[in-house]
């Protein structure tokens, strides 16, 4: 009897697990190595700082991820294809987005490759110590692994399987980093201190802002949305459910992200250890935390790298679909040509050997520049009676998406500043 009720009591907690909507993808699209790094960055650095530009912008991810749903619910339109259809200019403003949103993706799938390939090398090393000359060679050959398996993975292509191995990596990644934030956190003070708005003064302080808001606002989690949407069958039936996923998304989010950021507060912002590199990581957690709270703590970054790497090939495809047609044809030799060019610009942390924590950090400000417009297009478009009928943006709704689009006009201005600075 009783292992027929542990038996049930999993299999009810897999299908929970498993029901879980098109907003695991934007979970994937979020926490990436380049989310978990800034985190760890920002963390160590600042300490707790930096709290409410996070709220700020899970709060903005949720309602955006709402109303590209919503669109694609009442209209059964995707994004891109709506804006080429419907708004002045659309067709420059989709364009802008797929090559900016692209670009913005691809760099950071660089970065993510480079950190995930270093953290494994970095586990290799625990066991075969004699590795420990041949970083490049042994990087290069995992980065290259990883990229051909996910490749055949790609060429499987359904909505369905993607689905199901983004839930596993999420769900690993979630539970590593809430489980580390048991062993290792901040004073619940720092933790209040950081939900008043500042912006660190010290050099970086307006780029690692800017990064923020280019991981957790992607424009890429609401473009992509509608078609994810799509496949999974949803119709105007689903709004409830599609809101539900929305604000449950954007709560996991905050969640995972803010237990990355406070581990790493209490474990170095107080030793005064900040992170610049991958190494950093383990040398400095170790002592605090021990050993059982970092290898946790790897299984979730590794996680959270694996489980971004499948949304960043996927976008520029995606994006390319929904202009044309609003439909994604994962068989097609479009799909497979765009995917194979995005895999080969992922090895090129890897083979240049770079520092993929600074890579993921510039290529994280890139992502706001696009934002602006973005909001911008479904603000205009789910205020279209013609097209949403009585289900028009409410008064609330449009106070939210105007105050994120006010938000992300500033940050672009700071994301610039950051980066001319940069270099």
């Amino acid at each position: 009897m009783d292992k027929q009720a542990n038996s049930s009591i999993w299999k009810k907690l897999l299908a929970l697990v498993l029901a879980f909507g098109p907003g695991i993808f934007a979970i994937g699209y979020t926490i990436g190595t380049g989310s978990v790094t800034s985190m760890i960055v920002a963390g160590s650095t600042y300490g707790m700082q930096l709290l409410w530009v996070l709220l700020l912008s899970c709060i903005f991810s949720g309602l955006l991820m709402f109303a590209y749903g919503n669109y694609a619910l009442v209209t059964g339109e995707t994004a891109l294809y709506a804006f080429k259809k419907h708004l002045k200019w659309g067709k420059l403003i989709a364009i802008l987005i797929i090559v900016g949103i692209s670009f913005g993706q691809w760099n950071s799938l660089m970065g993510i490759l480079g950190i995930s390939a270093n953290i494994i090398y970095e586990i290799f090393l625990i066991y075969f110590p004699a590795l420990v000359g041949y970083q490049y060679e042994v990087v290069l050959t995992i980065a290259i692994v990883i990229i051909v398996v996910f490749y055949r993975f790609l060429l499987i292509g359904k909505y369905a399987f993607f689905e199901k191995i983004l839930v596993v990596f999420v769900s690993i990644m979630g539970l590593s980093f809430v489980i580390s934030l048991f062993m290792v956190y901040p004073l619940p003070i720092e933790v209040a201190k950081g939900l008043v708005p500042s912006i660190p003064k010290v050099e970086g302080g307006q780029m690692m802002v800017a990064a923020f808001v280019g991981t957790t606002m992607a424009a890429a989690t609401f473009l992509s949305r509608p078609l994810f949407v799509k496949g999974k069958g949803w119709t105007i039936k689903n709004l409830a459910q599609q809101k539900k996923d929305s604000i449950i998304a954007a709560c996991l989010v905050f969640l995972i992200s803010a237990s990355v950021m406070a581990v790493a507060c209490g474990a170095l912002f107080h030793q005064g250890q900040p992170v610049t590199k991958v190494l950093d990581m383990v040398n400095t957690l170790e002592p605090v935390a021990g050993k059982f709270a970092l290898t946790l703590f790897f299984f979730g970054t590794l996680s959270a790298g694996l489980s971004s790497i499948f949304p960043c090939l996927l976008i520029a495809p995606i994006l390319v679909a929904d202009y044309q047609s609003g439909e994604l044809d994962t068989t097609s030799k479009q799909f497979k040509v765009i995917t194979a060019v995005a895999c080969l610009f992922a090895l090129i942390v890897p083979v240049f050997g770079a520092n993929p924590i600074e890579m993921q950090i510039v290529s994280q400000v890139f992502n706001v520049f696009v934002l602006p417009l973005v909001i911008l297009g479904i603000i205009l478009l789910i205020n279209s009676k013609k097209l949403m009928r009585e289900y028009k943006a409410s008064i609330w709704l449009n106070i939210g998406l105007f105050a994120a689009f006010f938000f992300s006009c500033v940050i672009s201005y700071n994301g610039v500043v950051a980066l001319t600075d940069f270099f």
